[in-house]
């Protein structure tokens, strides 16, 4: 199965490629949008400014192209950490407006600052925190409520429709951390650094979801 790994010009491509290859799969860097059709399912990863990236992946193509591939041709995409979040309808971060900026919208919800939610705690969150899985999914297969993730956000998405949330964390306050909704998902933690844990996240997604 061929792993597309979305290297719009941000992200940890190389330890994102370094996962699928441990894992036995056959990473493919996507650096195009027109190549996006050539994956079997696709990574997007992120770091950085959530207006920032969007501009990036209007501004080259990938925006309409990554919609594309996973409304209309169904296939399954993983967003990491700013991936995640550039799946939703809105993010504030960086936005000239109070409207914000406009994302990926494949789940509806805004992304708003931990600050504005209300967290108290230092921010950035950064490091490891044990995580609560709301219901059996697939993603989650084989990995419990109380198993450690790395973080690094000051970010956090709020989905619109609670249903598509698979597990929170408690930093402060109770943070969103992995979204799903049909074949679209999303971790705020970085799985590819979260040890063996991670990796079999990782491991879920490309082997339970095939477009």
């Amino acid at each position: 199965m061929r792993v597309g790994v979305i290297d719009y010009g941000v992200g940890n491509i190389g330890s994102v490629i370094r996962a699928v290859e441990e894992l036995r799969f056959d990473p493919l860097l996507v650096n195009r949008p027109l190549d996006l059709h050539g994956a079997d399912c696709l990574v997007l990863p992120g770091v950085g400014n959530f207006t920032e990236c969007m501009e990036l992946l209007d501004r080259n193509g990938w925006t309409s192209a990554i919609r594309d591939e996973a409304l209309k041709f169904g296939k399954p995409v993983l967003g990491i950490c700013l991936g995640m979040q550039l799946l939703a309808e809105w993010g504030d971060e960086g936005a000239g407006s109070s409207q914000g900026t406009k994302g990926l919208s494949l789940i509806p919800g805004r992304v708003r600052s931990l600050r504005s939610l209300g967290c108290k705690f230092r921010v950035p969150h950064m490091g490891w925190n044990s995580i609560n899985v709301l219901r059996e999914h697939l993603l989650f297969e084989c990995v419990p409520s109380g198993t450690d993730f790395y973080f690094v956000h000051s970010f956090a998405f709020e989905p619109e429709d609670k249903g598509s949330i698979l597990a929170t964390t408690v930093y402060d306050i109770e943070v969103v951390v992995a979204v799903a909704s049909k074949n679209v998902f999303g971790t705020q933690f970085h799985p590819e650094k979260s040890s063996k844990a991670g990796f079999k996240v990782f491991q879920n997604f490309l082997e339970n979801f095939r477009c």
